[in-house]
């Protein structure tokens, strides 16, 4: 006598356990992931082999312009911003920078003008800021060393903080020997410089 086969019942995967996987994950990165913000100007670091890669957190920059311009990029802490700006006032003796101008600090990119002329930049409207062209940036010469004062007052700060350095392939060298030898003279010896990757042949 034949054997009956008992009937193939197709097999129902519930997939609404990926689904809530899936859109969690999604979620997660979406609002953990911190994109890049553009540079304050075009600057085409030179190449290099080296596959180091940059520190993510308490890292302070400083960009260097064709033109030999200096813009200095605090580490993103807002409330460390605060600080620093409060070292920079007593340093230069300034009046003190008011809690709207505090604000407007923790939101800017770069600093990219002379310290006596920060109080009026911050009090210019976001959009305003954003066009503005910084023709001097932040003095660096023998006589006026504006921005290593920018590091040495971060340093103040939080001293575990660390420098990267990016500059333009076509920045002549003597404006940022006067940088190098100015950090030499606070005794800030470790820092990065960024490159573009050379493309492997």
């Amino acid at each position: 006598m034949a054997r009956i086969k008992p009937k193939r019942h197709g097999v129902v995967t519930d997939m609404t356990a990926m689904c809530d996987v899936a859109f969690l994950l999604l979620t997660f990165f979406i609002l953990t992931t911190q994109f890049k913000k553009p540079d304050v100007e075009s600057i085409k670091p030179p190449s290099s082999i080296s596959e180091k890669l940059l520190p993510d957190a308490s890292l302070m920059t400083i960009n260097v312009t064709p033109a030999g311009t200096f813009y200095f990029q605090p580490v993103e802490n807002g409330t460390e911003r605060i600080q620093l700006l409060d070292k920079m006032a007593a340093k230069y003796k300034l009046p003190a920078f008011s809690n709207q101008e505090k604000v407007a600090f923790t939101k800017v990119q770069a600093v990219g003008v002379p310290i006596g002329q920060l109080k009026s930049y911050l009090n210019l409207p976001e959009d305003k800021q954003k066009a503005f062209k910084a023709t001097t940036g932040i003095p660096m010469d023998s006589t006026n060393k504006q921005l290593i004062d920018w590091v040495q007052q971060s340093l103040a700060v939080n001293p575990n903080y660390k420098l990267a350095i990016k500059g333009d392939v076509t920045t002549k060298y003597p404006k940022v020997k006067g940088l190098f030898e100015g950090l030499r003279d606070i005794d800030f010896l470790k820092f990065w410089l960024i490159t573009s990757q050379e493309k492997s042949n």
